[in-house]
């Protein structure tokens, strides 16, 4: 479904993304994992189309998207949820719901959008109870299960995670961790960029490690639990 080959990426022509070679398929869950500073964040934006490649390209189902903007590829089924959630506080839960469905929302009727906030509340009931709460007035878990919800609004292909754990509570994070595994059990491809890298392990099927802008390992995430330097780097597991 996506293949990035050779791709590079920066900031005011500071490198921070070298040659990143990767591929998610249809249907699966794939993480990113990495140390603060590794180039995480630089990946999925740039995927996302909010930072422009320097080099290398983006392929999306069989379409080269590298020199798509990020409404264009909102609209092929790239949605991503960015770190901090950036909900728009001023406005209602229901109201940032709709905001969701603004790339496709000519194309739903009435009947398409009731299902699709249906379908958000069924994976987290608390939003249909906060519906007419301003987002901003939420706790942080509540506002990660909007961020989420937000997204899945346009009937993504590929959804974009990027450290969804971020600033949470253990038992927040268990809950959107199980909506996540069941999101791709259902058939949604998710990529996913996460500092708690046990959790992340275990939702995904396979994984790479980013240091210093560069894919250095790859592989199954049974093969990632397994390697000597996830264990002692990631996992806080000492041989």
């Amino acid at each position: 479904m996506l293949t990035l080959t050779n791709l590079n990426a920066g900031y005011n022509q500071i490198g921070v993304l070298y040659d990143i070679n990767m591929t998610v398929n249809q249907g699966e869950a794939v993480t990113v994992i990495g140390i603060n500073g590794s180039g995480k964040t630089t990946l999925m934006n740039t995927i996302s189309g909010l930072i422009k490649q320097t080099g290398g390209a983006i392929d999306f189902q069989g379409q080269d998207i590298s020199s798509l903007s990020a409404d264009r590829r909102v609209g092929l089924g790239i949605v991503q949820v960015p770190e901090g959630r950036q909900i728009f506080s001023p406005l209602t839960v229901l109201e940032n719901l709709y905001l969701g469905m603004y790339a496709k929302y000519r194309h739903y009727n009435a009947q398409n959008k009731n299902d699709l906030l249906d379908y958000a509340y069924n994976l987290f009931p608390v939003l249909h109870e906060r519906r007419a709460q301003k987002a901003g007035t939420l706790s942080g878990g509540e506002q990660q299960m909007l961020a989420i919800a937000r997204s899945l609004m346009s009937q993504p292909k590929l959804l974009l995670l990027d450290e969804p754990s971020l600033g949470l509570a253990p038992l927040v994070v268990e809950k959107i961790f199980t909506v996540l595994k069941e999101l791709n059990q259902a058939g949604l491809t998710v990529l996913l960029v996460e500092q708690n890298a046990e959790m992340a392990l275990d939702v995904a099927q396979r994984g790479y490690v980013m240091d210093v802008g560069s894919i250095v390992l790859e592989g199954t995430t049974a093969e990632l639990k397994g390697n000597r330097r996830v264990k002692e780097i990631y996992l806080g597991e000492a041989e």
